[in-house]
C-alpha cells in the first residue's frame, strides 16, 4: 500500500511541475514578444537582453517540461541544452550592444521604464510559483534560479532607464545590457558544469549556479 502511495504521491508532484512549468513558460513566451518588439521600436539594448533573457527561460522551461518524471540522464541532458542555449543568446546580445555601440542609439526612458516594470511584475510571479519545487530537482532549480536573477536584471534596467532620462545618454541601456550577458552567461556556464557532473556520476543534484 506504501508503494502505491508512493507512486501516486510521485504522479500527483510530476502534475504540479508540469502545470508550474507550463504556466511559467507561456509568461516568459509573452514577454519575450513585449520585450523584444518595445527594445527594438525604443532602440533599447537593456530590453532586447532582457528579453532574450525571458525567451532563455522560456527554453529551459521547455526542457525541464521535457524532463520531469524522466531520468536522471534525461534531466542532466535537458539541463545541458537549458545552459548552452542561455550562451548562444548572451553572446547576441553581446553582439547587439557592440553593433549599437559603434553605429550609436537613443534608447527611449518611457519605453524602458514601462516595459521593464511589466516585466518585472511577470517574473515576480514566476518566482513565487517556482519557490515551492526550488529544492526540486536539477531543472525546477535551474528554472527557479533564472527568475531570480530575472527580478534583479528587471530592476537593473529600471535603474538604467532612469539613468537614461537623466543623463540624455544611452551608455547606461548598454551596460545594463552587458550586465544582463554577463549574468546570463555565469549562470549559464553553472548549470552547464552541473549537468555535466551529474552525467558523469559526479553528483545527483544541482548546486547553486549563481555561486
Amino acid at each position: 500500500m506504501s508503494s502505491c502511495c508512493g507512486i501516486d504521491s510521485q504522479a500527483q508532484i510530476d502534475s504540479a511541475q508540469r502545470k508550474l512549468l507550463w504556466t511559467v513558460l507561456i509568461l516568459n513566451a509573452v514577454m519575450f514578444f513585449v520585450e523584444f518588439i518595445a527594445g527594438w521600436i525604443g532602440q533599447s539594448s537593456g530590453l532586447i537582453a532582457d528579453s532574450l533573457d525571458m525567451l532563455a527561460d522560456a527554453l529551459v522551461y521547455s526542457a525541464s517540461l521535457y524532463a520531469v518524471g524522466k531520468t536522471l540522464k534525461h534531466k542532466a541532458n535537458a539541463a545541458l541544452l537549458n545552459g548552452s542555449l542561455q550562451l548562444v543568446l548572451a553572446t547576441l546580445v553581446v553582439l547587439d550592444v557592440i553593433k549599437r555601440f559603434l553605429f550609436g542609439s537613443a534608447p527611449s526612458a518611457d519605453i524602458m521604464l514601462s516595459v521593464a516594470f511589466l516585466a518585472l511584475i511577470v517574473n515576480v510571479i514566476c518566482f513565487a510559483m517556482l519557490y515551492r519545487f526550488r529544492n526540486g530537482d536539477i531543472n525546477i532549480r535551474a528554472s527557479w534560479i533564472c527568475s531570480r536573477n530575472d527580478m534583479l536584471l528587471n530592476t537593473g534596467v529600471i535603474f538604467s532607464a532612469l539613468l537614461v532620462s537623466s543623463q540624455n545618454s544611452a551608455w547606461p541601456d548598454l551596460l545594463i545590457a552587458l550586465v544582463i550577458a554577463a549574468i546570463v552567461i555565469v549562470s549559464a556556464i553553472g548549470i552547464v558544469r552541473n549537468a555535466l557532473q551529474v552525467r558523469r556520476g559526479e553528483a545527483d543534484t544541482i548546486e547553486d549556479c549563481c555561486g
